[in-house]
């Protein structure tokens, strides 16, 4: 049953708060920590006293030991620095400084090793801290999170824990005995909701690892007995075509963080038909905003323009605005806050309104110019996914000396199929739902599609 969250204070005391049974654990690839009472000895955390008030750099490959790192930091650091395994070292240098880091916790790996850099440096813990009144709690952590860009230096936004655990007064009843998992690392805004839900809601959690392959995980996750799990519609599409979905039979699946169309969603319902299937929109500057448990793409119209909500939100221009006391606290370093005077984010999420539901059609600077008009690749994407030998696409936009641009496709087709049958079938759909200007020229087929760390399709070949 839901039960009342506690006020929020650290992440240790929050889930203290929510019970700490014998059979609670937390693992990855490479073993398995349990959260119970005494699971750590008596004292203080080696080292923390070096730590309060400081800017901390987490930095492993591993998300075990980013974990419990968390657990020993929340309350007691100034800030923590969350440094996913695939962040380029070549920006952390600059990011340190901006960030004004004092010391690295690390296990030996991840990028601040890679990068060389020269502070000082103590291990990740391996059991989980004692919540013993020694430690002293009483900080305001900042959580500084990177954004999902994928090129260039990306922005760092800032969060606390009660901006980063808001969303879970959202009515989603989950027993105490759940086991939660997601292929989102947990350093990423996506993979925190889930170790909070876990953590705070009384359950465990099994981690995913950057080196793992996705059968392996599926397999990991069964063996687990996972209930909960998540991750986004790429996630989801390799792990449909890895053949692994009948290791597992989670109750709950949710998908964010790209646009969830509804081949995706009938093809998870498929696979497991005792699961509930929901979608969210969420991003780490605006939070979470609302999720879907319809089993529909898109979400109700009726969501736009309600006032005195814990989530207000707004159509303009087309593209979808977010107030909430989710909203990360602003950019660091960027010279102030993420929203506008009125107090809404703009997510630069378009969408488009088609009947009585919101659909989202893509990102406000992903679109392709085709002669003056715009192509948004998610919602071309969304019509070639629906055939059912399609296990994954991307479009894009290439160069044209006409037109600017044209549409063109690439895309990962089940083993069985005929690439000539099938992207005649492809292109004749798009004929059939899409305007002219958005129908791709060209289809190519393609072995497999990169997915960025954030889970998020790769959109460009360089």
């Amino acid at each position: 049953m839901r039960t009342p969250l506690p006020d929020r204070r650290s992440l240790w005391d929050l889930t203290a708060a929510a019970g700490l049974a014998s059979a609670r654990f937390v693992s990855d690839a490479s073993g398995r920590v349990a959260l119970a009472p005494g699971a750590a000895g008596s004292g203080p955390a080696p080292g923390i006293d070096m730590l309060r008030g400081r800017t901390v750099l987490i930095s492993s490959d591993r998300q075990l030991p980013a974990l419990l790192a968390l657990l020993m930091l929340d309350g007691i650091a100034r800030r923590i620095l969350l440094c996913p395994p695939d962040l380029d070292p070549v920006h952390l240098p600059v990011i340190a400084a901006a960030a004004g880091v004092d010391i690295i916790v690390s296990d030996g790996t991840g990028p601040a090793v890679r990068a060389a850099l020269d502070f000082p440096t103590l291990d990740c813990p391996t059991v989980v801290p004692p919540a013993d009144a020694e430690a002293r709690r009483g900080e305001t952590t900042e959580w500084l999170l990177f954004t999902s860009g994928t090129t260039g230096r990306p922005k760092i936004v800032v969060h606390t824990l009660a901006t980063l655990s808001a969303p879970l007064d959202d009515g989603l009843a989950v027993s105490s005995s759940a086991i939660w998992s997601t292929f989102y690392d947990v350093r990423r805004y996506g993979g925190l909701q889930i170790l909070l839900r876990g953590l705070l809601g009384g359950g465990s959690l099994v981690l995913s690892q950057a080196s793992e392959s996705v059968g392996d995980f599926l397999t990991r996750a069964g063996r687990s007995a996972v209930t909960h799990i998540s991750g986004t519609p790429s996630h989801w599409r390799r792990a449909l075509m890895s053949g692994g979905a009948d290791r597992m039979a989670p109750r709950y699946v949710r998908l964010s963080g790209e646009p969830a169309d509804q081949a995706i969603l009938n093809n998870l319902a498929h696979a497991w038909s005792n699961a509930n299937v929901a979608h969210a929109f969420a991003s780490t500057e605006a939070g979470v905003a609302f999720d879907v448990r319809d089993g529909k793409a898109g979400f109700p119209a009726t969501i736009i323009g309600r006032t005195g909500t814990p989530v207000e939100m707004r159509v303009v221009e087309g593209s979808l605005r977010i107030r909430s006391n989710r909203v990360a606290l602003g950019y660091l370093g960027e010279g102030g806050a993420l929203a506008g005077a009125d107090g809404f984010v703009d997510t630069g999420d378009m969408v488009e309104l088609r009947g009585d539901r919101y659909f989202f059609v893509g990102r406000r600077e992903g679109v392709i110019n085709v002669g003056g008009q715009k192509v948004h690749p998610e919602e071309v994407e969304a019509v070639i996914n629906q055939h059912p030998a399609v296990r994954i696409a991307r479009v894009r936009g290439r160069r044209s000396p006409i037109t600017g641009a044209i549409v063109v496709a690439d895309i990962v087709i089940h083993p069985s199929g005929d690439f000539e049958t099938i992207s005649g079938e492809v292109l004749q759909a798009c004929r059939n739902s899409l305007p002219p200007h958005k129908v791709p020229v060209m289809l190519r087929q393609v072995d497999r599609l990169d997915i960025a760390g954030s889970g998020k399709i790769v959109r460009s070949d360089a």
